[in-house]
């Protein structure tokens, strides 16, 4: 990797490699030879900077110069103390047909990134979030524009949460299958500025999250959680198939508006023709009452928190529900 040059191809071929690899240079492709290739972490060498923190492939750009059109394709990372991917300062970064298996902390991740796309990787039984992208993890800031990122027809099982997208906007999120997570999909955002939001969360088969997760300094325990907005704005899910999330958690339910823990409440959401059910307590549940402009339109559910969001009325402010009938 250190010999190569941006536009140069690598090719990994099939074989058990415990190492982590480092990638300093735009337009590098890293393909291995699928689920033949496996990347591990190396014996008690410190390795390079990737390794030393604990990561299996790093991507990192200079501040102010993001690598661009970097990709990481056909191959499996696992069983890394921190992350099996971690991309900062990238633009279009394509991940393609990777798994991601066992990693301490998240199998994807990206901060400072503009354009990637998370496309048809397997990611499972990570310590946090399958798939993770984020404005900064070390600091406090206002939500990036992510300038169009797709995280797309991915599969996210046994992970903490399948996927979070943390103050972040102008990003889709679509076509994926949550399943077997504690919980599926999180939209999380704060008191910052720019909020977090006005990003789509669309096409998603979101089922069975019902794995049993541990309170965190940030959150309550987790468990049958489909889709939470926290702390967003304008935000459209929609045309989501959400069932059988089941738990006890403030948390728990098919798609829940929850305040964010330092109270930034929810606004001008829209959540739309998603069909919803068999989730407990609930299937659709607003628990964040000062939120503004939230609407519930044409929701297939049974039960909700407030009752009335999965009944056809009239228009109402935030309240706004119908079956769809």
């Amino acid at each position: 990797m250190d010999r190569a040059k941006p536009g140069d191809t690598v090719f990994i071929r099939p074989g058990l490699y415990r190492e982590s690899v480092v990638i300093r240079k735009s337009r590098i492709r890293l393909v291995g030879a699928g689920h033949k290739t496996v990347i591990e972490p190396g014996g008690k060498r410190a390795g390079n900077m990737c390794a030393r923190a604990g990561n299996g492939i790093c991507v990192i750009g200079p501040a102010g110069r993001p690598l661009r059109d970097v990709s990481i394709r056909s191959l499996t990372v696992k069983g890394f103390k921190k992350n099996g991917i971690w991309a900062s300062r990238t633009d279009r970064l394509l991940v393609h047909d990777v798994a991601a298996r066992h990693n301490g902390v998240w199998g994807i991740a990206q901060e400072r990134s503009v354009r990637g796309l998370i496309r048809d990787n397997v990611v499972t039984g990570n310590g946090d979030s399958g798939i993770f992208l984020a404005n900064t993890v070390k600091e406090e800031a206002g939500a990036t524009d992510t300038r169009g990122a797709t995280v797309t027809e991915n599969y996210l099982a046994e992970n903490r949460i399948g996927i979070t997208v943390r103050r972040v906007r102008n990003l889709t999120v679509a076509h994926n299958t949550v399943t077997k997570n504690c919980g599926g999909i999180f939209v999380v955002g704060d008191e910052s500025r720019p909020r977090a939001g006005a990003l789509s969360v669309r096409n998603n088969t979101v089922v069975k999250n019902n794995k049993y997760c541990p309170r965190t300094p940030r959150l309550p325990f987790l468990q049958g959680s489909g889709i939470v907005l926290t702390g967003a704005e304008k935000t459209l899910v929609r045309r989501n198939l959400i069932r059988d999330n089941v738990g006890k958690s403030p948390l728990s339910g098919g798609i829940v508006l929850f305040h964010s823990f330092v109270k930034a409440t929810n606004e001008h959401n829209l959540v739309i023709d998603n069909l919803v059910l068999g989730n407990k307590p609930v299937d659709l549940a607003n628990r964040d009452p000062k939120g503004k402009g939230n609407r519930f339109v044409h929701n297939i559910c049974r039960t909700s928190q407030p009752p009335g969001l999965c009944r056809r009325q009239e228009e109402h402010g935030a309240q706004t529900s119908s079956t769809g009938e």
